[in-house]
């Protein structure tokens, strides 16, 4: 966890320093081009930042990433395309508590968002990857999401579409590749910015935009109920405002689960004697993913312990935890009254709050008020 919020520090020093740092031809500068509407709330200089050099946006290669994103030959029956597990009209959820994949089997964990997931400090729910192209590499070749597979064969079911052909070669100035493929569904993925909230609205000096009670749950939400130790509200100029310490925490929703107690103990004998093989042998035992951001790092602080979401939009992305375990944010709340779930490797900051059924009423409320109406509008009309 030292680790994310570490990294978590350097990303907002650089964001502030972003103006001056930028010079001419780096691909910030060159993302900066790009026409690109960004929603109230995100600055462009943040957005920038998560560019990475080597993979520039333009407008061609983003259509040919959405292209990518929907188009199920990528999955090894045909079956499946990204869209399955994030689905626009669901706020690019599945609206699962499990991800449901090729051949009707069941992933191991929930579908998160990919609203904002570029600003994540890394991906998938245990960070094992550390930028879009490397997540979108892995469901690939995964038989627990688009099936086993070769990636040689991916490259060679999109060679028989001479129009794919033309585009890769007018894009990237060559031939389709694994590397051109994920850089293009990554640049897809980073125009799926949400902001424009009635939260994000009030920040900017309406004062109308919220609610009494989104307000009182504002208050509540920094102060009493503690959700800003996790859920960090920064807002302002080169902040990074997704209301997440980008850290990995354990709050007992995996210690729920019978086995978690004997697989925690199995991981503090590989963390004592730690080698790479015995860390790679363990991930490969039933159940591994309960241990959570443990089976990447290998560090006994991560034991059971899973991303801090971005609370952004959180209304529309139900259910919720990395397991799809709580149905409403009702339901969330509940847990996080209690205090989580107790196990040795709780994470010390959390603990039990005394809020009353009304103040939990009025923390939802704010909740919902960090929503963007953008991505309501299209869960709306995916509805009719």
């Amino acid at each position: 966890m030292r680790q994310a919020t570490f990294k978590l520090k350097v990303i907002l020093l650089f964001s502030l320093l972003l103006p001056v740092l930028v010079k001419a031809g780096d691909s910030p500068a060159d993302s900066q081009a790009f026409d690109f509407k960004l929603p109230l709330g995100i600055s462009r200089d943040v957005w920038t930042y998560f560019v990475p050099k080597d993979n520039p946006m333009t407008t061609e290669k983003v259509a040919l990433g959405r292209e990518l994103f929907f188009d199920k030959r990528l999955s090894a029956d045909g079956s499946i395309s990204c869209a399955a597990c994030h689905v626009p009209e669901r706020a690019f959820t599945d609206g699962k508590p499990i991800a449901e994949v090729i051949g009707g089997r069941r992933g191991t964990r929930n579908s998160p968002t990919l609203l904002n997931a570029m600003f994540n400090t890394g991906q998938f729910w245990d960070g094992r990857a550390e930028s879009l192209e490397a997540q979108a590499r892995l469901p690939l070749v995964n038989p627990d999401e688009m099936g086993s597979q070769p990636y040689e064969q991916i490259i060679a079911r999109l060679h028989g579409d001479p129009d794919y052909v033309k585009k890769f070669e007018r894009v990237f100035g060559s031939a389709i590749t694994l590397d051109a493929v994920v850089k293009a569904i990554a640049a897809y993925e980073r125009t799926l910015v949400a902001g424009n909230s009635p939260f994000d609205r009030y920040q900017a000096g309406d004062s109308n935009a919220l609610r009494s009670a989104a307000r009182n749950g504002m208050i509540l939400f920094r102060g009493k109920a503690r959700c800003n130790v996790c859920h960090t509200i920064n807002q302002g100029f080169g902040a990074y405002p997704f209301l997440s310490d980008g850290n990995y925490r354990n709050t007992g929703v995996a210690a729920s689960v019978p086995g978690f107690a004997v697989l925690s103990r199995r991981a503090m004998q590989v963390a004592g004697d730690f080698k790479p093989a015995l860390l790679a042998e363990l991930s490969k035992q039933a159940d591994s993913q309960l241990l959570g951001r443990f089976v990447v790092t290998g560090n006994t602080l991560d034991i059971g312990a899973f991303r801090t979401p971005s609370l952004r939009n959180v209304e529309l992305t139900a259910p919720y935890f990395h397991d799809g375990s709580a149905a409403t944010l009702a339901d969330v709340m509940k847990f996080y009254v209690k205090g989580g779930n107790e196990n040795a490797f709780r994470d010390w900051q959390l603990e039990p709050v005394d809020l009353s059924e009304d103040e939990q009423r009025d923390l939802i409320e704010f909740l919902r008020a960090l929503t963007s109406d953008e991505a309501r509008r299209l869960v709306e009309a995916g509805a009719k």
